[in-house]
């Protein structure tokens, strides 16, 4: 009966951890597909069928990054890293003023309001790339990356204002309440008591709006025409376009794992934060 009772309990023990076991190697095998092309030499990447592992790590195609082109691939990480570091100031910014009010100064219309903004994630982001072109024609921000950067801040910032809404929301409101009594302001309120308990939120929106901004490439190609301001997703493209339909598969790979490694580092390091926040509110 002992014996029955522990394969009982080591059964399901051992489905679960040949679920993570199988999931893993599914996220994990692109990765390392990713950066072990990278690291071969530009010989050995082309070889067909493709070798499973370098035979000799080379550095050569991140050195050659930065010598393609009329402009080197390191300026674009530079331009994808300032649209990106800019949106994500501003959503962050503007996503936390409006969660505030949402979830802490109800006013007349508030609801629907918020309902209003919720709605905009239906809108197709391609259908309204003409206007956005027009607009920022007239204000005389096309083919720049303040104008980009505005871009991914109007299309980010209904997402940062919900998780930011949640965040404040799922605050008791004896915090605000005390830090009232205290003589604080609305503002200092939100500023020194609510916002430091609701750090959880701000870091699930910087997060998310950085990685929408850092790998976002339809808008940079249609909105960005100059090749010294494209940003990385776009000059990727335009590396694995190559000349005469030829492809550097090691030189392609290279470009990715420097788009992707950023990300994958800031996931690591802040996800507990990440997770926190993406369900705040969601169990009150």
């Amino acid at each position: 009966m002992n014996l029955i009772a522990d394969v009982r309990r080591t059964l399901p023990r051992a489905a679960w951890w040949t679920a993570c076991l199988c999931v893993s190697v599914v996220t994990l095998y692109p990765l390392y597909t990713m950066l072990s092309q990278s690291l071969k030499t530009p010989a050995e990447a082309t070889e067909n069928p493709p070798t499973l592992y370098p035979h000799g790590l080379s550095v050569e195609n991140y050195a050659a990054l930065g010598n393609t082109g009329q402009v080197g691939v390191w300026q674009h990480v530079g331009n994808s890293l300032a649209v990106a570091a800019g949106a994500t100031l501003l959503t962050v910014v503007l996503a936390t003023l409006a969660g505030y009010g949402f979830a802490k100064l109800r006013f007349r219309g508030s609801g629907v309001l918020f309902f209003v903004i919720l709605a905009t994630f239906m809108i197709p982001f391609q259908a309204i790339i003409t206007p956005l072109f027009s607009i920022l024609h007239g204000m005389g921000l096309s083919n720049t990356l303040l104008g980009l950067t505005l871009v991914y801040t109007t299309f980010q910032l209904p997402f940062g204002i919900f998780l930011m809404r949640n965040s404040f929301a799922a605050l008791p409101p004896s915090i605000e309440e005390a830090a009232l009594t205290d003589g604080c302001g609305l503002v200092g309120a939100m500023a020194r008591v609510l916002l430091p308990v609701a750090i959880p939120g701000v870091i699930s929106t910087a997060l998310f709006t950085f990685f929408a901004s850092w790998n976002e490439f339809f808008a940079a190609l249609i909105l960005v025409t100059d090749e010294a301001k494209f940003t990385l997703p776009v000059t990727l493209t335009v590396l694995a376009s190559n000349q005469l339909g030829t492809l550097n598969w090691g030189l392609t790979q290279a470009g990715v794992a420097v788009t992707a490694v950023p990300c994958i580092v800031l996931y690591l390091l802040l996800q507990r934060y990440y997770v926190t926040g993406l369900v705040a509110g969601a169990v009150k």
